[in-house]
């Protein structure tokens, strides 16, 4: 199925692919989608409609870090949209030669490129470590009088003394 103009598939894509996460890693305990997982869940909506998706990496130098960049491109054959995302790879990471690093960064860059092209969510990443989660404060018993005693009263909560009076 053609569709009239490039943002029509594309849209259509993003809205339709559903790439969940099904990987799991015992070690960090958390779940997570691979690259694999995102190109055999889009396949059949590039086949639905008349597009389809290429993936070229690169590697270079910046500031003295080896980079893979990882470009993956979507096109109904007269228009092409792309994204790019970019790896540092380390050859000296400990439990790994320097073909596993290069792998690592190439999935790595390949998942966030894609990630980025079909809008897929990834805020419960374990990248994000929970670090921008807010952390919900517990009422306890104490503080719930405590300020109910200061709505009752007039006093302002958390500025004043116990029994100081505005």
């Amino acid at each position: 199925m053609k569709t009239e103009n490039k943002q029509d598939y594309l849209i259509a894509i993003q809205s339709e692919l559903k790439a969940p996460k099904n990987q799991f890693n015992s070690f960090g305990k958390y779940k997570y989608r691979s690259a694999e997982d995102i190109l055999e869940a889009v396949k059949p909506l590039l086949k639905k409609y008349g597009c389809y998706l290429t993936i070229t990496e690169t590697t270079q130098e910046i500031a003295g870090y080896l980079v893979l960049n990882s470009k993956v491109s979507i096109s109904d054959g007269s228009k092409t949209i792309f994204v790019e995302a970019q790896a540092g790879i380390n050859p000296e990471r400990k439990g790994m030669d320097i073909a596993q690093s290069f792998g690592s960064s190439s999935s790595y860059a390949k998942k966030y490129a894609l990630g980025n092209l079909f809008l897929l969510d990834d805020s419960h990443n374990v990248d994000s470590n929970k670090v921008n989660e807010p952390v919900k404060a517990k009422m306890t018993t104490d503080i719930y009088n405590a300020m109910l005693e200061a709505i009752n009263t007039g006093k302002r909560w958390g500025c004043i003394k116990k029994d100081e009076q505005l």
